[in-house]
C-alpha cells in the first residue's frame, strides 16, 4: 500500500483477518460505512466511546488507499 497505518491492525486470529482500529473489534469498514451514511464524528464517537477522531480519519484514509 505504500502508506503506514498505525492505528489499522489486521490479525488473522481476530475477525478474521478484517482491517480493525487498533484491535478492538470495530472493522474499519464499518466506520466508513457510517461516514458514507451521513454520521459525523461525534455520533460515530458516541456510538463507539472506544474510537477516537483519528481512528476516523485513519479508516477513511486506509480506505482511501485500499
Amino acid at each position: 500500500m505504500g502508506m503506514e497505518f498505525a492505528r489499522i491492525t489486521i490479525d488473522s486470529e481476530r475477525m478474521g483477518g478484517v482491517p480493525c482500529i487498533r484491535g478492538l473489534r470495530i472493522p474499519v469498514a464499518a466506520v466508513v460505512d457510517m461516514v458514507a451514511a451521513g454520521m459525523n464524528e461525534a455520533e460515530i464517537l458516541h456510538d463507539f466511546p472506544d474510537l477516537e477522531g483519528e481512528d476516523i480519519r485513519e479508516s477513511l484514509r486506509y480506505a482511501d488507499k485500499s
